[in-house]
Protein backbone atom coordinates (compact mmCIF):
# COMPACT_ATOMS: atom_id res chain seq x y z
CA UNK A 1 0.00 0.00 0.00
CA UNK A 2 1.39 3.47 -0.84
CA UNK A 3 2.27 5.87 1.95
CA UNK A 4 3.27 9.49 2.49
CA UNK A 5 5.28 11.34 5.12
CA UNK A 6 4.92 14.79 6.68
CA UNK A 7 7.09 16.85 9.01
CA UNK A 8 4.87 19.52 10.56
CA UNK A 9 1.34 18.66 11.66
CA UNK A 10 0.27 21.72 13.66
CA UNK A 11 -0.14 23.82 10.50
CA UNK A 12 -2.48 21.29 8.88
CA UNK A 13 -6.22 20.64 9.01
CA UNK A 14 -6.02 17.21 10.59
CA UNK A 15 -9.64 16.32 9.92
CA UNK A 16 -9.22 16.99 6.21
CA UNK A 17 -5.90 15.14 6.19
CA UNK A 18 -7.46 12.12 7.87
CA UNK A 19 -10.34 12.15 5.42
CA UNK A 20 -7.98 12.38 2.44
CA UNK A 21 -5.91 9.45 3.69
CA UNK A 22 -9.05 7.35 4.13
CA UNK A 23 -10.50 8.27 0.75
CA UNK A 24 -7.29 7.53 -1.14
CA UNK A 25 -6.28 4.43 0.81
CA UNK A 26 -2.87 5.94 1.51
CA UNK A 27 -1.04 5.41 4.81
CA UNK A 28 0.71 8.15 6.74
CA UNK A 29 4.07 6.52 7.48
CA UNK A 30 5.87 9.19 9.49
CA UNK A 31 5.33 12.63 10.95
CA UNK A 32 7.57 14.86 13.01
CA UNK A 33 7.36 15.69 16.67
CA UNK A 34 6.16 19.27 16.35
CA UNK A 35 7.73 21.62 17.27
CA UNK A 36 11.33 20.45 16.88
CA UNK A 37 13.03 20.73 20.28
CA UNK A 38 16.65 20.08 21.22
CA UNK A 39 17.34 16.75 22.88
CA UNK A 40 20.96 17.51 23.77
CA UNK A 41 19.89 20.30 26.13
CA UNK A 42 18.36 19.01 29.40
CA UNK A 43 16.72 22.39 29.95
CA UNK A 44 14.43 21.70 26.99
CA UNK A 45 13.44 18.15 27.96
CA UNK A 46 10.17 19.06 29.68
CA UNK A 47 9.11 21.02 26.59
CA UNK A 48 10.02 18.06 24.41
CA UNK A 49 7.92 15.66 26.47
CA UNK A 50 4.94 18.01 26.18
CA UNK A 51 5.40 18.23 22.40
CA UNK A 52 5.74 14.45 22.23
CA UNK A 53 2.53 13.88 24.18
CA UNK A 54 0.62 16.12 21.79
CA UNK A 55 2.31 14.72 18.68
CA UNK A 56 1.73 11.11 19.76
CA UNK A 57 -1.97 11.82 20.17
CA UNK A 58 -2.11 13.45 16.73
CA UNK A 59 -0.25 10.46 15.23
CA UNK A 60 -2.68 8.08 16.91
CA UNK A 61 -5.63 9.97 15.46
CA UNK A 62 -4.07 9.79 11.99
CA UNK A 63 -3.09 6.12 12.36
CA UNK A 64 0.56 7.10 11.80
CA UNK A 65 2.93 4.59 13.42
CA UNK A 66 6.13 6.64 13.52
CA UNK A 67 7.18 9.99 14.97
CA UNK A 68 10.52 11.40 13.82
CA UNK A 69 13.04 13.41 15.85
CA UNK A 70 16.62 14.62 15.56
CA UNK A 71 18.96 15.45 18.42
CA UNK A 72 19.51 19.16 17.80
CA UNK A 73 22.50 21.46 17.50
CA UNK A 74 25.79 20.92 19.31
CA UNK A 75 26.04 22.75 22.65
CA UNK A 76 29.30 24.67 22.96
CA UNK A 77 29.32 24.47 26.75
CA UNK A 78 28.84 20.70 27.09
CA UNK A 79 31.04 17.75 26.15
CA UNK A 80 29.88 15.18 23.63
CA UNK A 81 29.46 12.44 26.28
CA UNK A 82 27.23 14.78 28.29
CA UNK A 83 25.11 15.57 25.23
CA UNK A 84 24.95 11.90 24.27
CA UNK A 85 23.66 11.08 27.74
CA UNK A 86 21.10 13.88 27.56
CA UNK A 87 19.63 12.39 24.38
CA UNK A 88 19.47 8.92 25.92
CA UNK A 89 17.91 10.27 29.12
CA UNK A 90 15.06 12.09 27.42
CA UNK A 91 14.34 9.10 25.19
CA UNK A 92 14.02 6.98 28.33
CA UNK A 93 11.44 9.51 29.53
CA UNK A 94 9.66 9.27 26.18
CA UNK A 95 8.95 5.53 26.40
CA UNK A 96 6.04 5.69 28.90
CA UNK A 97 4.53 8.51 26.85
CA UNK A 98 4.60 6.38 23.72
CA UNK A 99 3.44 3.07 25.14
CA UNK A 100 -0.27 3.92 25.68
CA UNK A 101 -0.55 5.31 22.13
CA UNK A 102 1.29 2.46 20.38
CA UNK A 103 3.45 4.96 18.50
CA UNK A 104 7.18 4.51 17.89
CA UNK A 105 9.77 7.28 18.04
CA UNK A 106 12.41 7.31 15.29
CA UNK A 107 15.74 8.98 16.05
CA UNK A 108 17.40 10.28 12.88
CA UNK A 109 21.03 11.25 12.50
CA UNK A 110 21.72 14.03 9.97
CA UNK A 111 24.79 14.96 7.98
CA UNK A 112 26.87 17.82 9.36
CA UNK A 113 28.93 18.31 6.20
CA UNK A 114 26.38 19.86 3.85
CA UNK A 115 22.79 20.24 5.01
CA UNK A 116 22.95 20.43 8.80
CA UNK A 117 26.27 22.00 9.78
CA UNK A 118 26.41 22.13 13.57
CA UNK A 119 24.04 19.23 14.21
CA UNK A 120 25.08 17.00 17.11
CA UNK A 121 24.06 13.54 15.93
CA UNK A 122 25.73 12.97 12.56
CA UNK A 123 26.81 9.36 13.08
CA UNK A 124 24.66 6.32 12.37
CA UNK A 125 26.74 4.26 14.80
CA UNK A 126 26.08 6.69 17.64
CA UNK A 127 22.41 6.87 16.73
CA UNK A 128 22.20 3.09 16.96
CA UNK A 129 24.13 3.15 20.24
CA UNK A 130 21.63 5.56 21.79
CA UNK A 131 18.70 3.42 20.68
CA UNK A 132 20.42 0.36 22.15
CA UNK A 133 20.89 2.21 25.45
CA UNK A 134 17.20 3.08 25.61
CA UNK A 135 16.42 -0.57 24.82
CA UNK A 136 12.72 -0.21 24.05
CA UNK A 137 10.65 -1.27 21.03
CA UNK A 138 9.08 2.19 21.22
CA UNK A 139 12.38 3.86 20.15
CA UNK A 140 14.01 2.95 16.84
CA UNK A 141 16.21 4.50 14.13
CA UNK A 142 15.28 6.30 10.94
CA UNK A 143 18.19 5.56 8.61
CA UNK A 144 18.62 8.17 5.89
CA UNK A 145 20.99 6.75 3.31
CA UNK A 146 21.69 10.20 1.86
CA UNK A 147 22.87 11.58 5.20
CA UNK A 148 24.89 8.45 5.89
CA UNK A 149 26.74 8.44 2.58
CA UNK A 150 27.29 12.21 2.74
CA UNK A 151 29.12 11.56 6.02
CA UNK A 152 31.33 8.99 4.28
CA UNK A 153 29.64 5.98 5.87
CA UNK A 154 29.06 2.67 4.15
CA UNK A 155 25.62 1.17 4.79
CA UNK A 156 26.93 -2.40 4.73
CA UNK A 157 29.31 -1.49 7.56
CA UNK A 158 27.25 0.77 9.83
CA UNK A 159 24.11 -1.38 9.64
CA UNK A 160 25.76 -4.80 9.73
CA UNK A 161 24.17 -6.84 12.51
CA UNK A 162 22.02 -3.90 13.64
CA UNK A 163 19.46 -3.38 10.90
CA UNK A 164 16.73 -4.66 13.21
CA UNK A 165 16.95 -1.32 15.05
CA UNK A 166 15.95 0.47 11.82
CA UNK A 167 12.20 0.98 11.42
CA UNK A 168 12.26 3.24 8.36
CA UNK A 169 14.67 4.23 5.58
CA UNK A 170 14.76 7.42 3.52
CA UNK A 171 16.80 8.04 0.37
CA UNK A 172 18.05 10.80 -1.92
CA UNK A 173 21.00 11.00 -4.29
CA UNK A 174 24.26 12.77 -3.65
CA UNK A 175 25.47 15.35 -4.36
CA UNK A 176 22.49 17.69 -4.39
CA UNK A 177 19.88 15.68 -2.44
CA UNK A 178 17.90 15.20 -5.64
CA UNK A 179 16.01 12.14 -6.87
CA UNK A 180 17.83 8.81 -7.31
CA UNK A 181 19.59 8.73 -10.66
CA UNK A 182 20.83 12.32 -10.57
CA UNK A 183 23.97 11.69 -8.53
CA UNK A 184 26.70 9.18 -7.84
CA UNK A 185 24.99 6.54 -5.69
CA UNK A 186 24.74 3.04 -7.15
CA UNK A 187 21.12 2.41 -6.27
CA UNK A 188 20.94 -1.19 -7.41
CA UNK A 189 23.88 -1.96 -5.14
CA UNK A 190 22.61 0.01 -2.13
CA UNK A 191 19.06 -1.36 -2.28
CA UNK A 192 20.47 -4.87 -2.61
CA UNK A 193 22.63 -4.21 0.44
CA UNK A 194 19.61 -3.16 2.49
CA UNK A 195 17.78 -6.31 1.41
CA UNK A 196 20.75 -8.57 2.20
CA UNK A 197 21.13 -6.97 5.63
CA UNK A 198 17.52 -7.89 6.33
CA UNK A 199 15.66 -4.59 6.00
CA UNK A 200 12.08 -5.27 4.91
CA UNK A 201 10.36 -1.98 5.69
CA UNK A 202 9.26 0.90 3.53
CA UNK A 203 11.70 3.25 1.80
CA UNK A 204 10.74 6.92 1.79
CA UNK A 205 11.75 9.32 -0.97
CA UNK A 206 12.97 12.50 0.70
CA UNK A 207 14.58 14.58 -2.02
CA UNK A 208 14.39 17.83 -3.96
CA UNK A 209 13.11 16.85 -7.42
CA UNK A 210 14.80 18.31 -10.48
CA UNK A 211 11.74 17.64 -12.64
CA UNK A 212 8.03 17.09 -12.12
CA UNK A 213 7.67 14.89 -9.05
CA UNK A 214 5.84 12.00 -10.79
CA UNK A 215 8.56 11.90 -13.46
CA UNK A 216 11.26 11.90 -10.79
CA UNK A 217 10.01 8.48 -9.62
CA UNK A 218 10.83 6.79 -12.92
CA UNK A 219 14.47 5.86 -12.32
CA UNK A 220 14.11 4.37 -8.86
CA UNK A 221 11.03 2.45 -9.96
CA UNK A 222 13.03 0.91 -12.80
CA UNK A 223 15.83 -0.07 -10.42
CA UNK A 224 13.38 -1.72 -8.03
CA UNK A 225 11.69 -3.55 -10.90
CA UNK A 226 15.04 -4.90 -12.10
CA UNK A 227 15.85 -6.16 -8.61
CA UNK A 228 12.62 -8.18 -8.62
Amino acid sequence: MPAVEILWWRNKDLERLSAALTQTGIDLQTMGVDPIISLVDPASHDSFITALEQSAQAAHNLNCPYLVISAGEVLDDATRPVQHQAVADVLHRAVPVLEPTGRTLLLENLNSRVDHVGTYLDSTAECLDIVDEVNSPRVKVLYDLYHSITMGERPEQVLDGRVDRVAHVQIADTPGRHEPGTGTIDWASELTTLRKLGYEGRIGLEYIPTTETPRSFAYIRSVIADLG
